[in-house]
């Protein structure tokens, strides 16, 4: 398929077929639905990919081919059952401070950046979003996009790359979701129309409502006053979905989803979630979600800390920073005590560094200060870790990103995941360290000390995604259990497969929205 572009109009010759959602918010539910729409799609014989032009998020994921994309876009990628690839998501923003983020394109990160650098960087950031969507599908029989935010934040799209300006680019029909659980939603509807210029109306095809709960016909009045208003239709009412299965992009989301857990059984373990302000890659936790034996807390203060079976301190995009807020929270030395008690302590990436004895960012690597102070100064030199584990981490420019296959060293477990760091970390020697994973050329990418368990009490690891394993991770619940004078539980109790999830997620959203009226605008 020829395609061209010029970069004063955005326009694109593109004759692959494409829908777009964009929200009136962020948070709309516009990534569940884009991997609705993608297993739908596919589901009916087409093939299909998703793209997302920017995405600005913690919650990362490895491509086969070492190139960093947003999670959400490796979702979509399985709803598609297409292998994550960086085209999908062409720019990645990870904020590291208020002001300042890690620009990654095609996988790769660029700079850190503040915001009006990175809007001077935005016509080279959309040359390659132009690039990688013509590439991507022209492979493909039909493109499902993602936008960002609101297309009506009239403070940013003098340089919109993700939105009505993608759209456009694209000859995408949008479709502009609402999220009535919130309140508003018919305002937020019309307003967001009443702010768009003429040419971007004419690119919405239509609404979608989100998250209802209750009856649709009490909408009737609503829908009809909306339309009249507007000139633009209802394609449909999703309801309110709870337990999907999926990975939560966004941390409120994904807090909010643990809120919701089931009622579960007497002898559930009590497994503590640290929340961090820069948290990253919470999703490394999900599968101990679907566990009947476990009850998972998020905790970002001192008081609620109580008395768990087990602390995860996870990802982090501010490594230093976040060492600093433990410290400062008075949860540093309530991890500590509980560690040297016995209390059973893990560590994944950000989290694992943060368990050794200092952390160093001598070049600015993830910190970004907000303004020149005596903790901004601080914070670029070396940090105190929680000194559970003898290990020292210094961040190099060179980011490590690797798709992993590894063994547990004590259970030979088989593990699974991916690298996102930049961080190198070794021994301080000053005691001896036992090897917790390995990779299979042989790098060892997680320690821990050894006490009589199949596990180490206190144990940290580069490797995202280590319990997504079923085997593994019930071998991780039931040596908890045996501490807690509990009997393990005899085989793998849950399977952590996001497929079948996507497959309720679609025929959830197939039957709540109008498939003949979105084939009718694409053209199929």
């Amino acid at each position: 398929m020829g395609k061209h572009f010029f970069m004063n109009n955005t326009v694109t010759t593109s004759t692959t077929p494409s829908l777009m959602l964009q929200g009136t918010s962020s948070n709309a539910g516009k990534s569940v639905l884009t991997a609705a729409l993608c297993r739908i799609l596919l589901q009916d014989g087409l093939s299909v990919a998703p793209f997302k032009a920017q995405n600005m998020a913690l919650n990362s994921f490895v491509t086969p081919n070492g190139e960093e994309i947003g999670r959400a876009q490796a979702v979509q990628a399985a709803a598609c059952r297409l292998e994550p690839d960086v085209r999908m998501n062409p720019v990645l923003l990870k904020p590291s401070s208020d002001t300042g983020s890690q620009v990654i394109v095609m996988g790769k990160p660029v700079a850190n950046m503040r915001v009006k650098e990175y809007v001077k960087y935005k016509p080279t950031a959309f040359a390659h979003v132009q690039s990688a969507y013509d590439s991507i599908a022209a492979e493909h029989d039909v493109m499902v996009l993602e936008g960002a935010g609101s297309p009506a934040e009239i403070n940013l799209k003098a340089h919109d790359i993700v939105n009505m300006q993608m759209a456009r680019y694209a000859k995408a029909k949008v479709l502009l979701v609402g999220d009535i659980d919130r309140g508003g939603v018919f305002a937020s509807l019309v307003g967001t129309m009443e702010l768009l210029d003429a040419w971007e109306k004419d690119l919405v095809a239509g609404f979608v409502l989100n998250r209802f709960r209750g009856d649709v016909t009490l909408l009737d009045s609503a829908l009809d006053f909306t339309t009249n208003r507007t000139e633009k239709s209802f394609f449909g009412v999703v309801p309110f979905l709870t337990q999907l299965g999926l990975p939560e992009e966004d941390s409120v989301t994904f807090k909010e989803s643990i809120g919701r857990q089931l009622p579960l059984r007497d002898d559930a373990l009590d497994i503590v979630l640290l929340d961090l302000p820069h948290i990253a890659n919470f999703t490394d936790v999900d599968a101990l979600t679907i566990e009947p034996d476990v009850s998972l807390r998020v905790v970002n203060s001192l008081d609620k800390l109580g008395k768990p079976d087990c602390i995860i301190i996870p990802g982090s995009k501010n490594t230093p920073g976040d060492l600093h807020w433990l410290h400062e929270s008075g949860l540093a030395v309530a991890i500590i005590n509980f560690a040297k008690a016995g209390g059973v302590v893990t560590g994944i990436c950000g989290g694992f560094q943060m368990l050794g004895e200092t952390v160093s960012d001598p070049v600015s690597i993830e910190y970004v200060a907000q303004q020149s102070s005596e903790i901004d100064v601080h914070l670029h030199a070396t940090q105190q870790g929680l000194g559970l584990l003898p290990l020292r981490t210094v961040m190099g420019e060179e980011k490590v990103l690797t798709r992993v296959t590894a063994i547990h060293a004590p259970t030979g477990n088989s593990v699974t995941g991916y690298e996102i760091h930049h961080g190198i970390t070794e021994s301080t020697g000053a005691q001896k360290l036992d090897s917790a994973i390995i990779r299979e050329d042989g790098v060892i990418i997680g320690y821990g000390l050894a006490d009589s368990h199949d596990f180490q009490a206190v144990w940290g690891t580069y490797l995202h995604g280590v319990f997504d394993d079923d085997k593994f991770r019930r071998a991780f619940i039931n040596d908890l259990r045996v501490r807690k004078g509990l009997a393990p539980l005899q085989g793998v109790q849950a399977s952590f497969s996001i497929d079948p999830a996507l497959d309720r997620l679609a025929d959830t959203v197939r039957d709540a929205l109008d498939m003949k009226k979105i084939y009718e605008v694409l053209g199929l």
